[in-house]
């Protein structure tokens, strides 16, 4: 990538950070790494430290670096605090978040519906991992999900017998298959509970539900999952801060 001050290019900082984003996709630096410290940054690309310090910040904001007090900059990685506070927006009446226990259902390969082709942008018919599991907020059962995973990708995992599946998988996606996920794109709606959910969740037949349909992405914007999560509402509600 080459850096130019021409007028009208793209500012330096922004094509520093789209740099810092292309070493950590193309797996130069991996979850966990610490990076060269800005000093070094700015001595190798030729610009200001200033510069190269408002690139790592917006990466920084954007989740994609952490900053650690006295040891220097790292690339973020997925622990339980990241998948609570990041990608998790259940709250009990309280307005208290806790991260959800889960029994995993059922983890098999089949074919992918069309639905599910589209949003992982898979050619038509292809194999896919399905994972089925119930969570438990408060002890009481509350979400029932359904994630969808390439093959290509996650294979091995529609090997795997239920009980072995952790209940962070964000986490198992990087220290086993070496995928981060970096952003989720959610949409809502309310649906009615079929027979299946309801017997797993406790309710009657036809009881609202909030119907969460998450795809997460990497870095480079690759949808990578496909999640359903079909949540009782009784004693908990969707929270999340706009900024």
């Amino acid at each position: 990538m080459v850096l130019s001050n021409a007028k009208g290019s793209i500012p330096l900082y922004m094509q520093i950070k789209d740099l810092l984003i292309a070493r950590v996709t193309e797996g130069e630096w991996t979850p966990g790494d610490i990076i060269p410290s800005e000093m070094q940054l700015a001595r190798e690309l030729n610009v200001s430290q200033g510069t190269v310090r408002k690139a790592i910040t917006e990466l920084v904001e954007n989740n994609v670096l952490v900053r650690r007090q006295g040891r220097g900059t790292f690339v973020a990685t997925h622990d339980v605090d990241r998948a609570l506070f990041h990608f998790f927006h259940i709250v009990n009446d309280c307005g208290t978040k806790i991260l959800p226990e889960c029994r995993t259902l059922s983890c098999r390969r089949k074919r992918a519906s069309r639905q599910e082709a589209s949003k992982l942008k898979l050619s038509s018919g292809a194999q896919v991992v399905c994972i089925e599991r119930i969570r438990n907020l408060d002890n009481q059962p509350t979400i029932i999900e359904t994630i969808i995973l390439p093959t290509e990708l996650f294979g091995d995992l529609g090997k795997r017998q239920a009980s072995n599946l952790p209940n962070t998988l964000y986490e198992l996606y990087e220290t086993q298959f070496g995928i981060t996920i970096h952003r989720a794109e959610e949409q809502l709606r309310a649906v009615a509970a079929a027979d299946h959910d309801a017997s797993l969740l406790g309710l009657e037949a036809g009881t609202p539900l909030l119907e969460i349909e998450r795809t997460a992405l990497t870095l480079d914007g690759t949808p990578v999952e496909l999640r359903i999560s079909r949540c009782s509402t009784s004693k908990h509600y969707y929270q999340n801060t706009v900024l």
